[in-house]
């Protein structure tokens, strides 16, 4: 099996660079300064542990790429480029390959499945930071991250065992599931504060919003009826396997959000994120107040070209306040 991984960012970047450091066949797909960087002189990845040079073919396009039978694309792409990579895939004669949506969200499987047969979910708990054309850090110790993978809209077949095999080597703990998307839901959860980091700053008291959306997310997911498992602090792999860490000489960008504001990409994934919970609660009559405002914001800073941290508390309480939106607080015990 020969790895194809289509968005070298933080996530995509560190699975490409530990595959190709453990000695895999990867080909990655990225742009701009980023692929300069890695056609010049490779991807560095650091971690608390150790930084290593890594190489591995790269181009801009999927039709650069000499799609073979036996090749496993991970689509490492923000949600709201999915449908052109998929396109861009198609074009190139990708067909029956397994296709892994590494990604946050639950919308990029289903888009994959209007287009391919064979299409699988991945829960990535990750924290990787890509700040730099050519360098990437991952920070967490022993592993560089935790996997969940399993074929959507459920089970697992070979292919989830060989690319499982492949991440292990690249030290990436993996556990294939049959019922992937409720970890997927979980993380979902998690990712609700993304914009809240992204407005306020790494440092800011995300419980403060994060509650509230937290809150108004679970009674969704409820009336829904979809199942979902933590994969918060409250999963004991993560205490044995991904304890966070520093990087020498690194300060952490912050969450995929904030990355990509930093990097003004005029874009973020607030859409498909508390986005996913505003279209879920309109769909089954819940209200969700709070979470349209926030998808409102992003988009809003996306659009502005507006610097992570740029908004302040306040603000946002009244924004909040004129939707109507009354701020969960903890109850006492």
């Amino acid at each position: 099996m020969r790895i194809v991984v289509y968005g070298a960012g933080a996530i995509g970047g560190t699975v490409a660079a530990a595959l190709a450091l453990a000695g895999h066949p990867v080909v990655g797909i990225a742009r701009g300064p980023r692929l300069d960087a890695i056609r010049a002189g490779g991807l560095l990845l650091r971690t608390p542990d150790k930084s290593a040079m890594a190489r591995f073919s790269c181009v801009a396009d999927p039709a650069e790429v000499d799609i073979r039978p036996d090749d496993a694309i991970l689509l490492a792409v923000k949600t709201q480029d999915t449908a052109t990579a998929l396109e861009r895939l198609r074009a190139a004669g990708v067909t029956k390959q397994p296709i892994f949506c590494m990604q946050n969200g639950v919308a990029n499987e289903r888009m994959a499945l209007r287009r391919f047969p064979n299409v699988h979910g991945v829960t990535v708990m990750m924290p990787a930071s890509y700040t730099a054309p050519g360098e990437v850090d991952a920070f967490s110790t022993p592993r560089h991250g935790i996997f969940e993978i399993g074929r959507y809209p459920s089970g697992n077949d070979g292919a989830d065992a060989e690319l499982a095999e492949a991440l292990e080597a690249a030290n990436i703990a993996v556990f294939a599931t049959p019922e992937v998307m409720p970890g997927k839901y979980g993380k979902l959860l998690l990712n609700l504060r993304n914009v809240v980091e992204a407005a306020l700053g790494v440092n800011a008291d995300l419980d403060r919003f994060g509650r509230t959306l937290r809150a108004e997310a679970e009674a969704v997911v409820t009336a829904a009826g979809i199942a979902w498992r933590d994969v918060g602090a409250g999963d004991p792999r993560r205490s044995q396997l991904m304890r966070q860490a520093p990087v020498g000489g690194v300060d952490r960008a912050g969450g995929s959000s904030t990355q990509s504001l930093a990097r003004g990409s005029g874009s973020i994934e607030t859409d498909f994120l508390n986005g996913e919970i505003v279209l879920l609660g309109r769909l089954h009559g819940v209200p969700t107040p709070a979470n349209a405002y926030f998808v409102g914001l992003g988009a809003r800073m996306a659009r502005e070209r507006l610097r992570p941290g740029s908004v302040t508390a306040e603000a946002i309480e009244a924004g909040l306040a004129a939707a109507g939106v009354e701020l969960h607080t903890p109850q006492r015990a």
